[in-house]
This record gives C-alpha cells, sequence and structure tokens, in this order.
C-alpha cells in the first residue's frame, strides 16, 4: 500500500468509481467525497463489489468551505486529489449558468484552498476537450489555442484551468495534472459499475438504450460533414484507460517527474470515429440492427475533434487498452446488466 490517502472528489460519478478502482488496484488507499447531487450510492455498491472492500465516502457539498476542511482536519494523511466533482451537462449549463459557476468554480477553490492550508501537494484536475472549443487544428495538441468556450460547462473548466495555473504560481512542491480528456465510453469490464443516465445526452448510452428498447430509435444529428461519412467525428476513449489515466499522473507527480508545476494532458485514443462508424462498431459487437434515423445538423456540434496523445504516452508511460470494439462490448454488458436488475427489482 502506497503511503497517506488520495481524495477522490465525485467518487460516486461515472469516472470517479472507475478511478476508485483503478486507484486501488495500483496501491493507493482512496476516500471519495461525492454530495449525491450527480453521483449514485449504486456506483459506490458496484465499485465495493469489484474490489471487495467497503470505500469510505463523505456526503459533502463542495462549494461549503467548512465541510470541506472537516474532511482534511479528519484525514491529516491525505497525500493527493484527483477532482471530478463538477456539473457537465453542456445542455444544462446553458440553460442554467449561474449553478455551473456556482458549483464547477467554488468547489474547485475550496479544494485547493485546503491543498495549501494542509498541504496536499498532489492534485489531478478533471478538465475536458471542451476547453478547445471550435478547434483551429486537428488533431489537437495540449499547445493547440483555446477558442472561445462554447457553453458555461465548457468555460468553468477553462476558467478551473486558469485558477490551477493561479493557484500554483511561486509555489513550491505542488504539482497540478490538468487532464483534457475527450469521450469518455464504456463500463468496467465485470459489468458492476459503468454511465448511469436516465436520459442520456451522450452518444453511446443512446445506442445502448436504443438497442435494449429503452428507446424507440435515436436521431444522427446530421449526415452532410464535410468527413468521411458525412457525420460528425469524435474521438472516443475507454472509462478505465481514462482512470488509469488519473492513477499515473497521480504516480508521476508523486515521484516528481513534473517537468512544471501545471502541466496539461489530452486523454483521448488519438483516433477520430464518426458517429455512424461508431453505430457500425456497435452493431457487429451486439449483433443487434440499431433503429437510428439521420436528422438535421444539431446547434453547437463541432465537425471534428480528436486528440494528439503523444505527450501523455511519453510522460505518463500511459497508453489506452481498449479498441473501439471493447468500448461498445463493455457499454452493452453494462446496459444489459441495468435491465436484468431491473427486472429482478420488478420482480
Amino acid at each position: 500500500m502506497i503511503p497517506g490517502k488520495i481524495l477522490v472528489t465525485g467518487g460516486c460519478g461515472y469516472i470517479g468509481g472507475h478511478t476508485i478502482v483503478d486507484l486501488i488496484n495500483n496501491g493507493f488507499d482512496v476516500i471519495s467525497v461525492d454530495d449525491l447531487s450527480r453521483g449514485s450510492l449504486r456506483m459506490l455498491d458496484g465499485v465495493e463489489q469489484i474490489l471487495g472492500r467497503e470505500i469510505k465516502n463523505y456526503k459533502v457539498d463542495l462549494t461549503n468551505p467548512d465541510d470541506t476542511q472537516a474532511i482534511f482536519i479528519e484525514n491529516p494523511d491525505i497525500v493527493g486529489i484527483i477532482h471530478f466533482a463538477a456539473y457537465k451537462s453542456v445542455g444544462e449549463s446553458v440553460g442554467d449558468p449561474l449553478s455551473y459557476y456556482r458549483n464547477n468554480i467554488n468547489s474547485l477553490v475550496n479544494i485547493l484552498q485546503c491543498a495549501n492550508d494542509y498541504q496536499v501537494p498532489n492534485i489531478v484536475f478533471s478538465s475536458s476537450c471542451s476547453v478547445y472549443g471550435n478547434a483551429a487544428e486537428l488533431p489537437v495538441k495540449e499547445t493547440t489555442p483555446l477558442q472561445p468556450a462554447e457553453s458555461p460547462y465548457a468555460y468553468t473548466k477553462q476558467v478551473g484551468e486558469v485558477i490551477c495555473r493561479d493557484f500554483a504560481r511561486g509555489k513550491s512542491g505542488f504539482g497540478i495534472s490538468l487532464l483534457r480528456y475527450f469521450n469518455p465510453v464504456g463500463a468496467h469490464p465485470s459489468a458492476l459499475i459503468g454511465e448511469l443516465q436516465d436520459k442520456p445526452e451522450n452518444l453511446v448510452p443512446m445506442i445502448t438504450q436504443t438497442a435494449i428498447g429503452k428507446r424507440s430509435s435515436m436521431n444522427v444529428f446530421g449526415n452532410d460533414y464535410d468527413t468521411r461519412d458525412g457525420s460528425c467525428v469524435r474521438d472516443y476513449i475507454h472509462v478505465m484507460d481514462i482512470a488509469n489515466a488519473h492513477t499515473k499522473s497521480l504516480q508521476y507527480l508523486m515521484a516528481g517527474k513534473n517537468r512544471e508545476s501545471v502541466e496539461v494532458f489530452n486523454l483521448g485514443s488519438g483516433e477520430g470515429v464518426t458517429v455512424l462508424e461508431l453505430i457500425s462498431a456497435f452493431e457487429r459487437v451486439s449483433g443487434r440492427k440499431l433503429n437510428f434515423q439521420i436528422g438535421p445538423r444539431r446547434a453547437g456540434d463541432v465537425v471534428a475533434v480528436y486528440a494528439d496523445n503523444q505527450k501523455a504516452r511519453k510522460q505518463l508511460g500511459w497508453s489506452p487498452a481498449y479498441g473501439l470494439d471493447q468500448m461498445m462490448e463493455t457499454a452493452w454488458k453494462w446496459e444489459q446488466k441495468l435491465q436484468l436488475d431491473e427486472q429482478m427489482h420488478l420482480n
């Protein structure tokens, strides 16, 4: 066991839960904080089943500075923080921007204040490829200039990165990794944890819910883009690959390998996949024909975005282990598990 605890904020969320599994499998001791406004105890239960041990979760709103500080007082051996806790719906952020600014920015400020006060030097911040906006080059590199944010959610990630840089400036001993991930998909191979979305905004849960009959059909927004088949291009990356990058980022910081106090890493597969190619991959692994229609373009969608991931490969020693078929296969196994659990509950 690696000495000291890692605090995972948003540990009952999609990426947070998978990251707890990867951290503990790599020798870390972990505690979670999640107010359960977006996360779920079902995620925590699945994590505990996979690991065969309990995970302590603090049901705390991180926008409350006193409650946040209490976690650090109770756990003086925290040596690292992975900060996931944030609202993340693009559409919701457009309709209710103030709640996004209040939650996403205030929680980060409180976490960094505690990191400063209690001398927790290793911090990983959950950022997003949305910070690039409509990028002027493909694939996007960490040095690609950021364009104006397309949503309040994306702006909170841009501001979050600035706050991290300003916080670390002039401080010795602190290291912060800003991880910009692309499109996390899939589920743990055990199918005990995965993405929990009753009304999904993301493409893969829409595909699996349509295939299993929760939705009668789904739309593909536009087939007249300047791409291989006319549909939008995105970079999909398995959630366990994303999780492992957080573990490797902490190991990197704790070993003092960071070259600067704040460093940025893209987390993507490095390959662009069209919406129609993703659907084909699902049909191939599931053996099911998907009921979808081609609809008009959706406002706000960029034509194409995918990552240059060479920096994460070289500096963190990270590389994606799951291919596109495995992404879709684990997502489908998870959807089937959800349906089975629902049927057992009804009976």
